[in-house]
């Protein structure tokens, strides 16, 4: 979309490429400081609506991306959907995790991999990310469909024989015997001990092999044996001798999910692992609904030109995080009183995180970006609260809506406008809220979470330590 003659006039000109918004199928953009939404784009729909193929995206550098409840999913079995309320409950129960594992407060995991007393519930309900990608192991290769998560850094699959327990998932589980290339790590190994970084708990042995084990904050998890094997990624990206956990016993809110694909920044994550070819380059884009479908790629080959680049930082007690410097928020146009300083209190700063579902920010910013939410929704009549959101409306007697555009501004005068779809949270039409948080403290981490990075080309350049963001990048 094309910049608005209104727009060119010199003294706007600057500030107006930080907020341009551009319009999504069913959304249209009034100007560059509200979004026009028509409200039956709210409703969910059961029809997958766009593909990669559709896209014209190129599958042997593309891996397909989808929302790991919606109807473009493969991995869905016939069993309880979680409520927007019970999604939101979960994703509470994230973010506390997150939170006590910066803060050093407690270890979450367990110091011997052969425990298998673990809390956790069946796995029928959303677990430790919303998007799902496919991916090849073995030889033959068998398809499998992982959690995408840049939170997480241990790729894992459930194996055979399932010696202590497997969740339900949709495809085959994978069978080490049936693969040529599968071989165990020793656990005498220091392969073995570089478990200790990526999954916080220290590695165990069954015979001369290497045990893993890892727990996720929803109280799910995941022990087995540490192994090596073939992952294709695409036809033209094929790896050997790639670490991975082979579960044994798996428990958890998978939903039909084989595992988990970590996408963080320790040495076992799969960027680390492939960074002789993609220099630690991954990109991806979350579709604007369930119903669509975004990607994933790895290396510079497709990076859109229009992305642009801040810094990535490190954060203390969370170096496998991907920490980001935002620097102010802009509500309807006009940039919140704000200090920069409000998002590193404590010193733990911001980081982005494709498997915590609602952003969340400091007590201050949250207050501020409310306040000026609300004055600029006046006219429309509010609906109880939902779950951890506290800015709700009803607009059941409505057929269209207009919301104030929200943007973020990050360091190098990076501006990044959130999509319509990013700023709102639907249980219903009666129950439309506000899609963001505040933290219980100001010395919480910031979490820029994957409802504010939806249609977003989102570039990860580990070599280099910087993220970029671009618009527009699926539908």
């Amino acid at each position: 979309m094309g910049i608005p003659p209104t727009f060119l006039s010199a003294n706007k000109l600057l500030f107006c490429l930080c907020l341009i918004v551009y319009s999504l199928e069913g959304f249209s953009s009034a100007d560059q400081h509200t979004h026009t939404i028509h409200v039956a784009t709210l409703l969910p729909s059961s029809v997958c609506t766009s593909s990669a193929a559709a896209q014209g995206w190129d599958i042997n550098s593309s891996i397909s991306l989808v929302h790991k409840h919606g109807p473009c999913s493969q991995s869905q079995l016939h069993q309880h959907k979680p409520t927007p309320a019970e999604i939101l409950l979960q994703d509470q129960g994230r973010v506390k995790s997150i939170h006590l594992k910066l803060a050093n407060a407690n270890n979450l995991g367990f110091t011997n991999a052969k425990h298998t007393d673990l809390p956790a519930k069946d796995g029928s309900m959303v677990g430790s990310g919303n998007y799902i990608v496919t991916v090849g192991l073995g030889t033959r290769k068998k398809d499998l469909s992982l959690i995408f998560d840049t939170g997480s850094d241990l790729t894992w699959t459930q194996c055979q024989p399932c010696v202590r327990f497997c969740y339900k998932q949709k495809d085959p589980i994978f069978s080490p015997n049936l693969s040529s290339t599968y071989s165990n790590v020793s656990c005498s190994s220091t392969t073995c001990t570089s478990l200790n970084s990526a999954t916080g708990n220290s590695p165990s042995c069954s015979s001369s092999a290497c045990v893993y084990g890892i727990q996720y904050g929803d109280s799910s998890f995941s022990v087995g044996l540490f192994a090596k094997e073939k992952l294709t990624l695409t036809s033209r990206d094929v790896f050997n001798n790639f670490l991975f956990g082979c579960g044994q016993n798996n428990q958890g809110l998978f939903g039909g999910a084989a595992g988990l694909l970590g996408l963080g920044r320790d040495k076992l994550s799969l960027p680390s692992q492939t960074a002789l070819k993609y220099k630690k380059i991954f990109s991806y884009c979350l579709p604007s609904s369930p119903s669509s479908t975004g990607f994933l790629r790895f290396g510079s080959a497709r990076i859109s030109k229009s992305v642009k680049f801040t810094t990535l930082s490190t954060i203390p007690q969370g170096e496998s995080f991907y920490g980001i410097n935002i620097v102010g928020i802009s509500v309807g146009g006009k940039k919140l009183s704000i200090s920069a300083s409000v998002f590193t209190s404590g010193g733990t700063g911001a980081i982005i995180d494709s498997g915590t579902v609602i952003t969340r920010l400091p007590p201050t910013a949250y207050s501020a970006l409310r306040s000026a939410f609300r004055r600029q929704m006046k006219q429309y009549p509010m609906a109880q609260p939902l779950s951890i959101l506290d800015t709700c409306y009803d607009f059941s007697k409505y057929s269209t809506v207009r919301i104030p555009a929200i943007s973020f501004l990050f360091s190098r005068g990076v501006g990044v406008p959130i999509t319509a779809t990013g700023i709102l949270y639907d249980n219903s039409i009666s129950q439309v809220c506000l899609a963001f948080a505040g933290n219980s403290d100001e010395s919480d981490v910031t979490i820029f979470g994957n409802t504010q990075q939806k249609t977003l080309e989102v570039v990860y350049d580990g070599a280099r330590e910087r993220i970029g963001f671009g618009t527009g990048g699926c539908p």
